[in-house]
């Protein structure tokens, strides 16, 4: 038996882009036979619509009420739903977070001026884990493709907020560094899971916690990605407009030519 789970999903409590509560998709992602869902609202750097000025404990309080909302109706329908969250740097760079919970937030106000390497490292030291979010995404707000190849765990390869081709670059570049992959749909409206338009990912274990997602993700546990089968076609044609840099576990830019990850 295997199982289904949505990795990268946004409520509209803490995610400014994101239209829907977290309770509104619970029965949506069960009718398609998900077995779970991960809430990933964007974290203090990123898309929030909640005011920076707030005192730190009651920032956290809202920020996690989509999660904590989605999760009570979890509990009512049979429906599993865990905490992570989405964090931004500076030059648009994404990466979830997996495996902290909000007492540890609370504790940990430090966590808003963390650079890449200082959040790598604290989160594993933790328990967690890191993925890069669609990496190769080229939009306005984004300065450069920064590849944080030596702080995290892994890279989401496949994300239905992509153009299909951001997808094959990141699936190339994962498997020329060796680093495992994810899938998710990035979905901040819950009309889009009854229009069947979502990733994720396949387990052969049930997930108990968050933590056993963190094990799949770091131990290879992650037995496959429910994507459309075209999704990483890559025809040694595709685009990258803006400036990509690769970064070593310390944060720093290594110089090396990104092609040699793509196309070696």
């Amino acid at each position: 038996m295997s199982y289904l789970y949505e990795t990268h999903l946004h409520t509209s409590y803490a995610s400014a882009c994101a239209y829907s509560k977290g309770s509104q998709y619970i029965r949506h992602y069960q009718d398609l036979g998900y077995s779970g869902i991960i809430v990933t609202d964007h974290f203090y750097r990123g898309n929030t619509n909640i005011p920076r000025y707030w005192p730190w404990k009651k920032w956290v309080d809202e920020f996690c009420r989509g999660y904590e909302e989605a999760r009570n109706e979890g509990e009512k329908l049979g429906f599993d739903v865990f905490f992570g969250w989405e964090e931004t740097y500076r030059e648009g760079d994404d990466y979830l977070i997996y495996g902290l919970d909000k007492e540890w937030l609370l504790e940990h106000p430090e966590v808003k001026t963390w650079t890449r390497d200082m959040q790598y490292q604290t989160v594993c030291s933790e328990g967690g884990c890191v993925v890069q979010a669609h990496p190769f995404r080229q939009y306005d707000y984004i300065r450069k493709i920064i590849l944080s190849a030596g702080c995290v765990d892994a890279v989401e390869a496949a994300n239905l907020g992509n153009y299909q081709w951001f997808d094959a670059l990141a699936m190339r570049y994962a498997l020329n560094t060796g680093l495992p992959v994810t899938a998710g749909t990035d979905i901040h409206n819950a009309n889009q899971v009854y229009r069947g338009g979502v990733f994720g990912v396949i387990t052969e274990k049930k997930l108990k916690s968050i933590g056993d997602y963190v094990n799949a993700v770091r131990n290879n546990g992650i037995s496959g990605l429910s994507v459309y089968k075209e999704r990483f076609d890559f025809n040694a044609n595709e685009i990258i407009t803006i400036p990509v840099e690769i970064r070593d576990k310390n944060d720093n830019n290594t110089g090396k030519n990104w092609r040699n990850l793509i196309y070696s």
